[in-house]
């Protein structure tokens, strides 16, 4: 309830429009539809065109999405307020546009948005594995922030852009500073003088190992849910789970009119399963979807899931499914690297006391490795309610068997 709140407290009405619709599954045309208004109409208030919303108009949207109590109050709040926002005079720097819709990621954007515009975190790292989906996360928060709040937003590809001179740019005006990408580092002392002549930044940056920054934060960023056995056979539950509904989704656009079928079920879950609900890699299977079924799919992944090449241009995918996780390995100390294999050969989860025990180390040396391999995106925790516990990538372990990572670092 208290995401929730926040969320509500801090976004515009027409990106809290967006929210509650897209929360229950409602096209623009089909609340258009229930509200007997224009499309036209739902689509200028969620673009921020229009700013003064009728109250007749938001009292027929709030029936629409069946809005009672305490969210239909902050509902008609967020259209009040948003009539009396005074317009500034110049226009803030909008983020870059993304590809598509964020999918299974809604936890994780009130959370990172909170803590920019509630909790006022200056300096925030989103860390975590390639293809796990970072920078399509910080871009949601980036387009919420602009909307709602206005928020300038100066994005920075730290492979191709530097930051020098945007001091004199930034000034005095709310500004999210975007660093993506930024595995080779960040300069901690531009940083410093960034905060001290520009008093409203906020600064979020990504990167597959983080960086030590004085007062700075880390958010750890994990795959997607995947779904366990028991919902193979029940397709309305595994539709529910976040990286069965990213798939789904990809499916969707490569296939439209894809339904989940009970006889294809088990597929969809397995592959989830397979692939560690890793939005890249979700992303790469469904391309091949257009010339193999997800049974198909499920026995290539299972003969060896990073011989699986991208697809033609055109079908989405990204790149091979095993290059994130061998740079990953790549980055590893013998130590934690030796931790990681035997963790690998342990079947199931296990807890921080397990892997001291079985590392025979010394439990601030072993708790350390553990942490840094969370950082690195190769393990994961799981629920649990007994304290907090782990489990190795199903990818993970397959790239730690015999051979296969020397296999592959041979072929490229």
């Amino acid at each position: 309830m208290h995401g929730v709140t926040s969320l509500q407290s801090t976004t515009g009405f027409g990106e809290l429009l967006r929210v509650r619709r897209e929360r229950v599954g409602l096209t623009q045309q089909v609340l258009a539809d229930h509200a007997t208004l224009s499309v036209r109409a739902i689509r200028d208030m969620e673009s921020g065109r229009v700013q003064r919303p009728r109250q007749e108009t938001v009292r027929l949207l709030a029936d629409a999405l069946r809005l009672e109590g305490q969210h239909r109050s902050s509902f008609e709040a967020a259209a009040r307020r948003q009539a009396l926002v005074e317009e500034p005079r110049d226009e803030p720097t909008a983020p870059p546009v993304a590809r598509g819709a964020i999918v299974g990621r809604e936890l994780e954007v009130e959370v990172l948005t909170d803590a920019l515009a509630v909790h006022g975190d200056r300096l925030v790292t989103v860390a975590g594995l390639g293809g796990v989906g970072k920078t399509r996360l910080v871009l949601e928060v980036a387009r919420r922030l602009h909307l709602a709040s206005r928020w300038s937003v100066r994005w920075i590809d730290c492979g191709r852009q530097s930051v020098a001179g945007l001091a004199r740019t930034i000034g005095g005006r709310p500004t999210l500073l975007v660093l993506d990408g930024a595995d080779a580092g960040v300069d901690t002392a531009l940083l410093d003088e960034l905060f001290h002549r520009c008093p409203g930044l906020r600064v979020l940056i990504t990167a597959r190992v983080p960086q030590p920054l004085p007062g700075g934060q880390v958010i750890p960023l994990a795959p997607l849910p995947t779904p366990g056995p028991e919902l193979d056979h029940d397709p309305v539950a595994l539709a529910e789970v976040g990286a069965v509904r990213l798939l789904l989704s990809h499916l969707r656009r490569l296939r439209p009119g894809f339904r989940l079928e009970p006889e294809e079920a088990p597929a969809v879950a397995s592959i989830c399963r397979q692939l560690d609900g890793l939005p890249g890699a979700l992303e790469l299977v469904a391309g091949w979807s257009t010339v193999l079924s997800p049974r198909q799919l499920v026995a290539r992944l299972t003969d060896g899931p990073f011989h699986l090449a991208p697809p033609p241009a055109g079908f989405g995918g990204r790149a091979d499914v095993g290059a994130a996780l061998g740079a990953a390995l790549d980055r590893l100390t013998l130590g934690q690297r030796d931790l990681l294999e035997r963790l690998a050969a342990t079947p199931g989860d296990w807890s921080g006391e397990d892997a001291v025990e079985l590392s025979g180390r010394p439990p601030q040396e072993c708790l350390a490795a553990v942490h840094e391999l969370l950082a690195s995106g190769l393990i994961r925790s799981v629920p649990a309610r007994d304290g907090v516990r782990f489990t190795v990538l199903n990818l993970c372990r397959r790239l730690c068997g015999p051979g296969v990572y020397a296999e592959l670092a041979a072929a490229s």
